[in-house]
């Protein structure tokens, strides 16, 4: 038994390194797409920026993959990006009361729209040319639509009755995607504060209006 124990505490302390070594990865992965664009990127300078040898970024993944999980990553805080059912259950946003509901859901995809529209536009971008970013791009998206099919069904649970659930979602979609931020706050030159009580109150006459219908 005692034998054990430093094997099984050196194989957790390796698996946290090779964790802490692929999150700095994906971090710089997502630091030289946003500043390059997908074709200008390398794996040598993702490896510069990550602080790693480039075969350690090469043994991380492809090109397109590592674009897809450093999106995954910077938008929704984790790889492997979760529905947003999903993380409203586990924020335990989800168990909140009506009147905080609504705004703490969308100060949430805020947050991720800050975090990830850089990437976004990079990964729309790459899809064009790269078929494997194409297709992950096309799950992506085929999540977003289920996603906001799952917040008007919650909303409706809450009270809401629009007469158009579907077209209650696209609304919605459209009103909190990242391609929003980026034309309302970086090519506009909106402010994070306008920017964001501008979806709340567009997000709550979506919501507002198809619950009068």
């Amino acid at each position: 038994m005692n034998e054990k124990t430093p094997r099984v505490y050196r194989s957790r302390l390796r698996d946290e390194q090779a964790a802490q070594t692929r999150l700095r990865i994906l971090e710089a992965a997502a630091t030289v797409f946003a500043a390059r664009g997908y074709s200008a990127a390398t794996m040598p300078a993702i490896a510069t920026e990550a602080g790693v040898s480039t075969e350690s970024v090469k043994a991380a993944g492809t090109k397109a993959e590592l674009l897809v999980a450093s999106f995954e990553l910077a938008f929704t805080g984790t790889e492997g990006a979760d529905s947003l059912a999903d993380t409203l259950t586990g924020t335990g946003v989800i168990d909140l009361p009506a009147d905080t509901f609504l705004p703490t859901l969308v100060d949430r995809i805020a947050d991720a729209n800050a975090r990830g529209h850089g990437l976004w536009s990079v990964l729309v971008g790459a899809g064009l040319s790269d078929a494997l970013v194409a297709d992950a791009l096309s799950r992506i998206l085929g999540r977003r639509h289920q996603d906001f099919d799952r917040l008007v069904h919650e909303l409706t649970a809450r009270g809401a009755a629009p007469t158009d659930p579907a077209a209650a979602a696209a609304e919605l979609s459209f009103t909190l995607s990242p391609e929003g931020y980026q034309q309302l706050v970086i090519q506009s030159g909106w402010t994070e504060d306008r920017y964001r009580a501008w979806i709340i109150e567009r997000t709550t006459a979506i919501v507002g209006s198809t619950a009068r219908r």
